[in-house]
């Protein structure tokens, strides 16, 4: 989001609990860290949030604060839903007392629809089944109330899960593609991951930033799910990021049932009609092209290491 910014003239500042110490590595492989200004807020502190917005005087406010991860969620759900929920909640107050036009985007969740019996737009009733399905449904709900009982512009995107080579290793997709590399290069590991049946919607983050960034410049405010429109297996995942580098997974990896997750979703599957209407937006990567970049991705990383 900070990149895309950039590339379009904007002053960009980012905020962290602690922006003395905050882990700016992603920036840094970016190529952005020194011209990406950071401060120091914790948005569960209202008096912290609204000190930070009268010194800057935003234009425009992206939202990707809060707890990032539906299975730690389940391990710390009061976390979960005061970050998430209490954090948009003093954003959004703070913007309301600015009294200047704000434009806000919130990163609300697929997690917000549950499972899927069909594909969900921006219409389909919410159905969290995870702490952190919770806490985005509730930052969603609190987004459309504040735009329409205090006009403010301030809409949500219903992500699908979208990734990038940024990703840390707690997430499966860089947990997969990893382990298939160092297995590759002669690793004798083998790879555990919990429920390779589940099936999810997975995207390119760099065009899911785009979408955020359209959302915002249009004349109303408004919510759009962004996804593919594809979704496929984990098992076809691991398949792919295996294949790709001539392995067959079905020699590295084991299932653990130990890690399934209390209540996972088993589907999730998303329609983006309104995006592509509305904002001109459309994914072109899908799920293998993801896979294959960030592939590509770790084994340049690796690569860098061994020099």
């Amino acid at each position: 989001m900070a990149k895309l910014l950039l590339e379009r003239g904007y002053r960009v500042v980012g905020t962290s609990r602690d922006a003395a110490v905050a882990p700016l590595g992603n920036l840094s492989k970016l190529g952005i860290r020194e011209r990406v200004a950071l401060r120091s807020v914790a948005l569960t502190d209202f008096r912290s949030t609204i000190r930070v917005l009268l010194d800057v005087e935003p234009d425009e406010i992206y939202n990707l604060a809060g707890q990032t991860s539906v299975s730690l969620s389940f391990e710390q759900p009061a976390e979960a839903l005061e970050s998430i929920a209490v954090g948009t909640l003093n954003l959004l107050e703070a913007v309301r007392m600015l009294k200047r036009p704000v434009r806000f985007y919130n990163a609300s969740s697929s997690e917000c629809f549950g499972d899927t019996a069909g594909p969900a737009n921006e219409s389909t009733p919410f159905t969290p089944r995870s702490p952190y399905g919770v806490a985005k449904a509730a930052a969603f709900w609190q987004v459309s109330s504040y735009r329409e009982a205090y006009g403010l512009y301030a809409c949500s995107g219903i992500l699908f899960n979208h990734e990038s080579p940024l990703r840390p290793e707690r997430f499966v997709t860089q947990k997969v593609i990893a382990a298939a590399c160092r297995i590759a290069r002669g690793s004798k590991e083998r790879l555990t991951l919990g429920d390779l049946s589940i099936s999810r919607d997975w995207g390119w983050a760099p065009e899911y930033v785009d979408a955020m960034y359209r959302m915002l410049q249009q004349p109303t405010p408004a919510d759009y799910v962004i996804c593919t429109g594809e979704t496929r297996p984990l098992s076809a995942l691991v398949a792919d990021a295996f294949a790709i580098l001539g392995l067959d997974y079905r020699d590295h990896v084991d299932q653990d049932p130990s890690l399934f997750r209390p209540a996972d979703l088993r589907t999730s599957m998303g329609s983006a009609a309104k995006a592509r209407d509305e904002l001109g937006w459309q994914a072109e990567y899908r799920m293998n092209d993801v896979v294959r970049a960030m592939v590509s991705a770790m084994q340049d990383r690796l690569d860098a290491r061994a020099t």
